[in-house]
């Protein structure tokens, strides 16, 4: 059987490559976000971005954690707290089943699925253990560090530097496709950092 954090491992392995702090990126990260987004207890997040592990917790404890959480943790328009009655209308439920849901841990897909989606949450917000949540949410910190430190990054992944190092081969139309191709990414990456 394999360790369940050797994803996670590697994947703290090469942050740490990155950012020049191995064993020292809860100085770097946004724990807070990390914990906002995975409903991770910040003291966790900062263990596990050290190396280490967290708590051993069941599948029905976990996702009574995730439900509290996201009362703490999560505000209406008005900056309160959402209710009970809030949460069970946004579940789709009565707020006895919501009660009862958080004693025994084991909601209904389709209820989790709706919180879940009003809240903007990921797919396993509310059953994922710690280090695949983490794991999950560090994706896109690892694929912007990585932009950063090799720019040509997604090209070389998309083929399309290979596809370049093809132009004195092509002929004028593929050239043209070609150009207008870049000339796609390039204005959608202007767009995006307007």
């Amino acid at each position: 059987m394999s360790d369940a954090y050797a994803p996670l491992a590697d994947l703290l392995d090469r942050l740490g490559e990155l950012t020049g702090r191995p064993g020292r990126l809860p100085e770097v990260l946004d724990v807070a976000g990390l914990s906002h987004r995975t409903g991770i207890p910040v003291g966790v997040v900062v263990e596990l971005l050290s190396g280490g592990r967290a708590p051993e917790v069941g599948l029905a404890q976990r996702v009574r954690q995730r439900l509290d959480f996201i009362r703490e943790t999560r505000r209406r328009p008005d900056g309160k707290r959402y209710s009970l009655d809030e949460l069970a209308r946004i579940a789709g439920t009565s707020r006895q089943w919501l009660s009862e849901w958080r004693k025994s841990g084991m909601p209904s897909l389709e209820h989790t699925d709706r919180l879940r989606r009003f809240f903007g949450l990921s797919a396993g917000f509310f059953t994922a253990d710690e280090q695949e949540a983490l794991h999950e949410a560090l994706q896109p910190v690892l694929q912007g560090l990585e932009v950063d430190a090799d720019p040509l990054l997604r090209l070389r992944e998309s083929g399309l530097v290979r596809l370049a190092a093809r132009a004195p081969q092509m002929n004028a139309h593929q050239l043209a496709t070609l150009a207008d191709l870049a000339e796609m990414i390039i204005t959608s990456e202007q767009a995006g950092r307007a």
